[in-house]
């Protein structure tokens, strides 16, 4: 977000100061106040404090907001300085005077024009914010005749710092991004084909569940035994004894190779004896490596291939199976596929998809260009059972949405454009009349009613009202309408 700051001139009463603790309190004397608002990819920062004259001290209110989540800095230090070339004053203050409230205080010593920096560091970030051309008057009275009296009240909404910052609010600036034409229509998720996987029992025998809980939709982690086959009580196919005779024909075919191979290498036996004696040492030892694995206490185990869920179960704790039977499907959630139906008059359309909004979980949104998926394939024909067109999307990210349900869908086609837009949930709707509030600065807002144009996913196009990089509110935004209509909201110079 590039840097944007506004600024405002008034008395006392058009401005507030803070006591020790935080709170806003009127300032006795009658210098003019200045306040600021500026906007870092990072922070916000709302400034308030007295003109800075010459030999006079001025206390800031600095104002800090992590941007992500709109919370209040509540730890680290700020230093606040006054520069005119190589010179000038400084203070740091190490920590807040109270949750997102920083208290540094300047004395300026000479009149004059000067940069105004504002550096916090805390454990999660740092910052730097510059104020130019922030002037210093030779007196008071130079002060008073330049900024001149007290302000009117300019209607806009007050909303302080301290409310927000206890509540879910958080702003955004308005930006220029690309719009499609788009269809609004629903999908239904569905497990893409390569993230199944069926397990089948690899010997005779009784199937005993490892879990209680193994049921369909249990989690299931790599490696994790599911079930095992125990063949102990039958009297053929019993899985104990081929595993010991195995065992016992893989040890001995191992000890003569071992011995013809020294002989074969002394020249003393043919080539094709041990040839013969390898082949058979080979076969002894794929069939015990085959019944070892997995192979435990006379039981096999039936083991999680990968991270997943059980979609299904074909067998029953206790029930007998043969080698080769299903006993459970296991599936990830690695990738899916969004099933999307879609009018069949939109079938000359079908060639010029440009992107996929879909909703991986309740009330978010994603796209198929951000994610990496792509287009399988789109239907050709419909029918009396089928009157819709299908579109199948491989969508490469973590679904919520359990398999089967079904999401809303915004299918873009035809050519860009370039547009303002706002995510959805910044929008007031009124009586098919839609606003948005605009943070004019750190605790002024406004309501702006706004025209709307293309939806596409979790963005909507402004067609008028709005202005890019004008700050909005996109969680919060009823509350601070709500503090509009109540009529207890502070005036711009509060105190409480």
């Amino acid at each position: 977000m590039s840097l944007f700051f506004a600024a405002c001139s008034h008395t006392d009463e058009a401005g507030h100061a803070h006591d020790a603790e935080g709170n806003h309190v009127t300032p006795s004397n009658e210098a003019p106040r200045l306040d600021y608002t500026v906007w870092t990819d990072k922070t916000e920062l709302f400034v308030e404090f007295p003109v800075l004259v010459v030999g006079e001290q001025s206390r800031f209110a600095a104002h800090f907001t992590v941007l992500d989540k709109h919370k209040a800095v509540t730890e680290g230090s700020v230093t606040v300085s006054l520069i005119k070339g190589e010179k000038g004053v400084r203070q740091t203050v190490d920590a807040p005077s109270s949750p997102g409230i920083f208290s540094p205080t300047l004395q300026p010593v000479k009149a004059g024009n000067y940069q105004l920096v504002f550096d916090i560091k805390t454990p999660q970030l740092t910052d730097r914010i510059v104020l130019d051309d922030m002037k210093v008057y030779a007196s008071m009275d130079e002060a008073m005749r330049e900024l001149g009296g007290e302000e009117g009240d300019d209607g806009s909404i007050t909303f302080l710092k301290e409310q927000a910052w206890k509540m879910e609010f958080q702003t955004v600036a308005a930006y220029t991004n690309e719009v499609y034409d788009v269809v609004h229509t629903s999908g239904r998720w569905n497990v893409a084909p390569s993230d199944y996987q069926s397990l089948i029992a690899t010997s005779n025998g009784q199937v005993s569940f490892q879990q209680k809980s193994l049921t369909e939709g249990s989690v299931v982690k790599k490696g994790q035994v599911l079930m095992t086959l125990q063949s102990a009580n039958l009297t053929s196919n019993n899985l104990q004894s081929e595993y010991e005779k195995a065992k016992a024909d893989y040890t001995q075919a191992k000890a003569e190779y071992e011995r013809k191979k020294d002989l074969f290498v002394s020249k003393i036996i043919a080539k094709s004896d041990f040839e013969e004696v390898e082949r058979k040492y080979q076969v002894a030892e794929a069939q015990y490596e085959m019944l070892s694995n997995g192979y435990s206490n006379g039981s096999k185990q039936i083991i999680a291939p990968f991270d997943g869920y059980i979609k299904s179960i074909k067998i029953s704790n206790g029930g007998f199976v043969n080698q080769g039977d299903e006993l459970l499907t296991i599936t990830s959630s690695n990738s899916s596929i969004l099933e999307i139906d879609l009018s069949a008059k939109y079938a000359s359309q079908l060639k010029n998809i440009q992107n996929v909004w879909y909703q991986p979980a309740q009330g978010k949104w994603s796209d198929l260009v951000q994610q990496n998926g792509e287009i399988l394939s789109t239907g050709k024909a419909v029918n009396q059972n089928q009157p819709l067109l299908k579109i199948y999307a491989q969508i490469n990210e973590g679904i919520e949405m359990p398999e089967g349900s079904f999401t809303k869908v915004d299918v873009a086609f035809g050519s860009k454009a370039k547009a303002i837009v706002v995510p959805e949930s910044a929008l007031l709707e009124d009586y098919g009349k839609y606003a948005v509030v605009v943070q004019l600065s750190g605790e002024s807002f406004e309501m702006r009613n706004v025209t709307i144009g293309k939806r596409n996913g979790s963005e909507v196009e402004i067609l008028s009202g709005l202005k890019d990089g004008e700050v909005i509110v996109i969680k919060g935004a009823f509350q601070v309408k709500m503090a509009s209509m109540s009529g207890n909201a502070p005036a711009h110079g509060h105190a409480h």
